[in-house]
């Protein structure tokens, strides 16, 4: 019997202890009698539980003199148990609690036994289980739930995150065409701003034409470079320059020039992107832009600047191998000076454009196009100003690329032939300074000695190259503020082209 027995044993000892006879126990005197002692009396009673020897239909058992009452605590797997009797039925009892401090043995934390030797003593005298630190154990079915709960728990965490962060993307977006404008001007600060759309089928003009009507000249829209640039093969290298190599790249069976930085350039990208991306930089006489990108090779970072293709080259490359006529060299010079002029000028209104200075014009990053003009390419150099700020003494650095223009038109009047004779291309102080000049030596020659390329005294027989002469020598005089503004230049320029001797020179192919 277990411990919710012991209730009942403790009824029936009240109702046997008042009603026994011969004890003499009032009602009153219950505590006197449980604790009389052995030495009283031969004969007393022990708490009894059943199954342990009990007088019939009674809770106690009769023990005598030195044999004692015992009570057994025990756990089991099924509970914990008490079982109480005299001590005749268990003997080995008392044996193992002899010696034993408070009569107590114990074995282990699931088993103690208290011996006692007097009336009803192991009535409410239990021994004491030591303490066990008990598992908590879920049943199967919580096992079942938490299996079930869990999975579930976290494809919610995983839907939530997932609505968060596109809903985080789609605010990226613009959402209008006043978005698009703000990211547009915002895009120099933001390494080009790049954004991905779907572009489709079309093709580079297309994506032009149907994107810029607004007339911003700034190349592709920023959503769709980087997805243009990751379309593009490149299929040979045409060129190396000092920030890098130019490749031949091919898009939907378009060519395209891929002009790659590596990333200790990366100052030198920015700021020809910033450049590319000025509002209403779009002109005929400017190398076309379509977009700038990031992208890895070879486990290096790459930074591209996409421009148009030009199958001449440059125009270094292209007067190395073709010799003009007279009209083909001033068509070339009035586009190079017109491409110039649109950088000089400053559009001023809500989508206006700073004047912005090149300051490093040469035939090397003048481009030919197909059909004889030229367009000015590679700004990495460019500064710009505006009248709001003055940050820029725009008027010394547009004074520089006079200076340098000169140069640019005295390298392609030298291949003009005329009276049947033409000269070898040669870049300007070929012949006083070594073929990859030092600083210090344009300096010396161009500063202190103040040399000038020398003008080939043919030139003098013909009325156009005789001109072109004059143009030329007004543009790199030493003092800058007497120079040529690149306006005026390209006016005259536009004169020659216009002159009859020049159509009948052509006409009767002298050139």
């Amino acid at each position: 019997m277990n411990c919710h027995g012991g209730e009942m044993l403790r009824i029936f000892l009240l109702v046997y202890t008042i009603t026994k006879p011969g004890l003499g126990i009032s009602p009153l005197g219950l505590d006197r009698n449980f604790t009389m002692s052995i030495e009283e009396t031969d004969e007393y009673q022990c708490a009894c539980l059943p199954d342990f020897n009990c007088l019939e239909g009674q809770n106690y058992c009769n023990t005598t003199k030195g044999v004692g009452c015992f009570s057994v605590k025990e756990r089991t797997d099924t509970g914990v148990f008490v079982r109480k009797g005299c001590g005749y039925d268990n003997k080995k009892h008392l044996m193992n609690c002899q010696g034993k401090r408070n009569n107590v043995w114990t074995r282990g934390p699931d088993l103690a036994i208290r011996c006692c030797s007097h009336q009803f003593c192991n009535f409410d005298n239990d021994p004491e289980l030591k303490a066990t630190k008990v598992e908590e154990e879920l049943p199967i079915n919580m096992y079942m739930v938490m299996a079930v709960l869990v999975p579930i728990g976290v494809l919610i965490i995983a839907v939530v995150i997932v609505f968060f962060v596109f809903r985080h993307l789609q605010k990226q977006r613009p959402e209008s065409q006043e978005n698009l404008r703000v990211r547009e001007e915002l895009l120099p600060q933001e390494y080009g701003g790049i954004r991905v759309t779907q572009v489709g089928d079309s093709t580079l003009q297309e994506l032009i034409d149907e994107s810029c009507t607004s007339g911003s000249g700034s190349g592709l829209p920023f959503l769709v470079q980087a997805t243009v640039a990751r379309s593009i093969s490149l299929i040979e290298c045409i060129g190396k320059g000092r920030y890098g190599s130019v490749w031949r790249g091919r898009y939907h069976d378009e060519n395209l020039a891929v002009k790659i930085f590596s990333s200790r350039d990366e100052a030198s990208w920015l700021r020809e992107t910033e450049i590319y991306n000025t509002c209403l930089l779009r002109h005929e006489g400017i190398l076309g832009y379509y977009a700038s990108d990031m992208t890895s090779r070879n486990s290096c970072t790459q930074l591209w600047l996409i421009m148009h293709y030009h199958e001449n080259g440059s125009l270094y490359d292209y007067l190395q191998s073709t010799t003009l006529d007279h009209e083909e060299m001033l068509r070339l010079c009035h586009s190079a000076a017109a491409g110039i002029v649109h950088l000089h000028t400053e559009i001023v209104g809500n989508h206006g454009k700073p004047a912005i200075a090149h300051r490093d014009i040469k035939s090397k990053n003048i481009l030919v196009k197909g059909n004889g003009t030229c367009c000015i390419g590679d700004l990495g150099l460019a500064v710009t100003h505006t009248q709001e700020n003055n940050k820029i003494d725009l008027g010394r650095n547009n004074k520089v690329d006079v200076y340098a223009f000169g140069l640019v038109m005295w390298e392609i009047a030298r291949r003009c032939v005329a009276e049947g004779m033409v000269d070898d291309y040669k870049p300007p102080f070929w012949d006083v300074v070594p073929s990859d000049p030092s600083f210090d030596d344009m300096k010396k020659v161009v500063v202190i000695d103040q040399q000038r390329p020398a003008i080939p005294n043919r030139w003098s027989a013909d009325p156009i190259l005789l001109l072109m002469s004059k143009v030329i020598q007004e543009c790199w005089t030493c003092n800058p503020k007497a120079r040529l503004t690149i306006l005026r230049i390209k006016k005259t320029l536009n004169q020659l082209l216009n002159q009859p001797q020049c159509k009948k020179v052509k006409d009767t192919n002298k050139c």
